[in-house]
């Protein structure tokens, strides 16, 4: 019981930070569920369980912060067809494959991509097309799909639909206004979690108790932090994505390096 209590508190806070910052929630509940359980002595699980469980989070993270910031207009349908669908077909290959790999070679490749979208993010952005309307949106739609699709097929393997690296690409390779990518990275997002879903429910990786409590405090968390988000500077939501991605990817990289 104490250790699903924590899993609920873990994902009210990551469902917070979901809703406020665009981010499907993997890139928080991946270290915390990792580290934070053992640290209190209540339980502790190993990486293929936590991408698989976390999974589950994103998924409900990403469809709870999209109703608000669709309601704030800020979630392109364009985005979603063309970037959301690539996501899923890569998500769906990408676990299923996960299966048949080492945790630590899982926790490799999230460290990485998380080092490389903090890196680009802390690159200085003057925000272009700031209060255009969703669908009016222009942008390399051929690109976007064939990057998302790559995302998705990494995201996959480690339980992370690969929002940290969408909000980054977004933003500094498609010139997408920072707003509209926040909201509608969580619609992406949502698409690939789906599959994402599909294939680690079809190779028996998710431990549903786990799961459940996760959810019950991700979708009022993702409330919150939707309703937050209108009010704080694209700057500032950059930076605050830049440092949490960050601290996230050194973590994990010195656990590769260390074995701990």
């Amino acid at each position: 019981m104490p250790f699903l209590i924590t899993l609920v508190l873990l994902g009210l806070g990551g469902g917070v930070l979901s809703g406020l910052l665009g981010l499907g929630g993997a890139i928080f509940m991946i270290p915390l569920l990792l580290y934070v359980p053992p640290m209190l002595g209540v339980g502790q699980l190993d990486m293929k369980q936590v991408a698989a469980v976390s999974m589950v989070q994103v998924l409900s993270a990403s469809i709870s912060g999209l109703i608000v910031h669709n309601k704030n207009k800020f979630v392109s349908k364009s985005l979603l067809i063309y970037m959301g669908l690539m996501n899923a077909l890569g998500n769906l290959i990408g676990s299923v494959f996960s299966n048949y790999t080492k945790s630590g070679f899982l926790l490799a490749i999230f460290a990485t991509m998380a080092v490389i979208a903090a890196v680009v993010m802390f690159v200085p952005k003057r925000e272009q097309g700031e209060g255009i309307p969703p669908e009016d949106l222009i942008y390399n739609k051929p690109l976007a799909s064939g990057v998302s699709l790559a995302i998705g097929c990494f995201g996959g393997m480690v339980g992370a639909p690969g929002a940290f690296i969408y909000i980054p690409v977004m933003i500094y390779l498609l010139n997408i206004p920072t707003r509209i990518v926040i909201g509608s990275t969580l619609g992406i997002v949502m698409m690939g979690a789906v599959m994402g879903t599909i294939g680690k429910m079809a190779t028996g990786q998710i431990i549903w108790p786990y799961a459940i409590a996760l959810v019950i405090g991700t979708v009022p968390g993702a409330q919150i932090g939707g309703r937050l988000s209108k009010r704080v500077n694209t700057k500032h939501l950059r930076y605050a994505i830049a440092v949490i991605i960050a601290i996230t990817g050194i973590r994990m990289w010195w656990q590769v390096a260390t074995g701990g």
